[in-house]
């Protein structure tokens, strides 16, 4: 990494986060997109109640979560000992393929399968590409290499899924899932050209990757993330019935409620990769409560379109901002790890999308109307918050000094 210009690290860089921009696509465009996806694939149970169909087609998600929380540790365990550059490159085919799969598959049960598919690499994209721009960046600022991959979301979140949902609107869904597989091609041609060959590490192995589940407190933060973070995914999920049936504004504003939150997501994953090298434990109690208070203000609010635009970005910047604080947690319990420890926080943020979506439809199907699922996310806020203060409470009564390099 020594002998690398500095335009090259950057450019490397920036090319890894352009793999989290298409992977945000494929993940955040169906929230934008649930009542077209319901109405093309669920016709007669949309005719019947829109409602219902729109709280089936959720399932969507919830698949594409599972399919993370199944995929990411599996593939860091068997990946330990491939290269960086290598790893990346094949699970960005499989998330083409499973991107095509998923725009062309013909019935509702199909896309589910291919949405599944698609999520496997998921978790260890950001796990390698995390731990390839951190250690591009430098010793010290790993919570910023994250930081950098995971800009991508907020990217994606700001300009890429409006666009892509309002493309969405106007030709079909199926045409903006057929595009975003254009990005993760794109990705991987960027990747080939400018992202140095990085050796895994000297100690990797599957058996080292796997000895991190044995952690009580890879378990403990990766619930954190789990269940905390659970509370953006209800509220994110239905931002598009919210901001139409709620807020009442017309279906072309739903695109301009998610750069709301794609602007919050920017300034909460910047801020939190920034302290959270400075200050973990502090960054991740401030994160949490600052959540709570960001969804009790968007489920007090949104229904005033001001109030939509104001508690959508408050959500997506307290959010994102846990981000880098989880991943840099999880890393440091997992020292000897590293990869499962990064791909074990994007199955704990996908078993919140899961929950977080699966929770949303609970309350909507039961007729508590659109916002319910903002109060299901100020409980499961909560409930995080009180998971942060027991992993630091354990940590504190076993006193195991933590790590501090987790650089890849």
């Amino acid at each position: 990494m020594d002998g690398l210009s500095r335009n090259r690290r950057l450019a490397a860089v920036a090319a890894l986060a352009l793999g989290g921009v298409a992977v945000g696509l494929t993940e955040f465009v169906a929230m934008g997109l649930l009542p077209d996806i319901a109405r093309g694939l669920l016709p007669h149970q949309y005719a019947q109640s829109p409602s219902d169909a729109v709280a089936r087609a959720g399932w969507m998600i919830t698949a594409y979560a599972l399919g993370v929380v199944v995929g990411a540790p599996l593939i860091a365990a068997l990946s330990a000992r491939l290269p960086r550059k290598k790893l990346v490159l094949g699970l960005l085919v499989l998330f083409a393929v499973g991107t095509v799969a998923s725009a062309t598959a013909p019935t509702f049960d199909l896309v589910l399968v291919a949405r599944f598919v698609a999520a496997l690499p998921h978790g260890a994209y950001f796990g390698a590409a995390g731990l390839l721009a951190a250690a591009l960046l430098g010793p010290g600022n790993e919570a910023r290499g994250f930081a950098a991959v995971l800009s991508g979301l907020t990217v994606s979140n700001v300009v890429g899924v409006p666009l892509i949902t309002r493309l969405g609107q106007e030709a079909g869904w199926r045409t903006a899932y057929l595009v975003i597989a254009g990005v993760f091609l794109l990705t991987l041609l960027a990747v080939l050209a400018v992202v140095p060959e990085v050796a895994a590490a000297v100690e990797g192995s599957p058996a080292a990757e796997l000895r991190a589940l044995r952690t009580r407190q890879v378990w403990l933060v990766a619930a954190i993330g789990a269940v905390g973070f659970a509370g953006f995914f209800a509220v994110d999920t239905y931002i598009a019935p919210v901001t139409t049936d709620v807020a009442g504004l017309a279906a072309a504003t739903v695109p301009w409620a998610l750069v709301a939150v794609g602007l919050g997501m920017t300034v909460g994953n910047a801020l939190g990769g920034w302290l959270a090298d400075r200050d973990l434990r502090r960054s991740m109690i401030v994160g949490f409560v600052a959540m709570i208070v960001s969804i009790t203000v968007f489920g007090l609010v949104a229904a005033n379109p001001v109030g939509l635009f104001v508690g959508a970005f408050l959500v997506g910047a307290t959010s994102l901002y846990l981000g880098p604080v989880l991943q840099a947690r999880l890393i440091t319990v997992a020292p000897g790890a590293q990869l499962m420890g990064a791909a074990m926080n994007q199955s704990a943020m996908n078993v919140a999308n899961s929950l977080g979506a699966a929770l949303g439809s609970v309350a909507i199907a039961a007729g508590f109307g659109y916002l319910a699922p903002a109060w299901v996310g100020v409980l499961l806020a909560v409930l995080g918050l009180g998971l942060a203060g027991v992993s630091f409470t354990v940590e504190r009564r076993s006193r195991t000094p933590e790590p501090v390099s987790v650089g890849g």
